[in-house]
């Protein structure tokens, strides 16, 4: 468990300071969603070791002290981070890769008990949806405040209500050609 929480808090520090260096990961400890991250890794672990009731308790505490929900089957790989975890919801049956990076007051939600699955190298920006049996594509990105509905492909910027690829990285701008 240990190299997962270090591996996601130098993802944490590169992102926020550019560095992995000492004194950028004390100051990530201190920084907004650390503590909802390190809680949720705790409650994987608890939940691969079938310690159920510590996994509920932690799964309140995130709830209660960072203001976030990760339900308990919620699985991510390393590199899972948590900018800001004010408001974050995910669903307990979401799927996410390796370095996921989420901002504030995201949902990743069930549709008819159909959740999505969040590919590798995925930033999901303030204030997004993700519902229902969706994939988000590895090295995509999700925009402020975006519904996604539909799937995500991979090197993909989506942005709207719905929403709809507007960039495709190493491609063309869609928002300048269609205009």
């Amino acid at each position: 468990m240990f190299g997962v929480v270090l591996t996601d808090l130098r993802q944490k520090a590169s992102w926020c300071y550019q560095s992995e260096r000492p004194a950028a990961l004390l100051k990530v400890l201190l920084t907004d969603g650390t503590m909802a991250m390190v809680i949720y890794r705790g409650m994987q672990w608890a939940r691969r070791w079938r310690l159920v009731p510590l996994e509920l308790l932690l799964n309140r505490l995130n709830s209660i002290c960072c203001n976030c929900i990760i339900g308990r089957g919620a699985e991510f790989g390393p590199g899972f981070v948590l900018i800001h975890a004010t408001g974050v919801v995910i669903n307990g049956q979401v799927i996410g890769g390796t370095n996921v990076f989420i901002e504030h007051q995201v949902t990743i939600g069930a549709e008819r008990r159909e959740s999505p699955r969040i590919g590798n190298n995925v930033f999901i920006g303030a204030g997004a949806k993700i519902i229902g049996q969706v994939t988000v594509g590895d090295h995509s990105r999700v925009g402020a405040n975006a519904v996604v509905l539909d799937d995500v492909p991979p090197h993909a910027t989506v942005a709207g209500i719905p929403a709809r690829v507007v960039r495709r990285r190493g491609g063309t701008d869609l928002s300048e050609a269609a205009g």
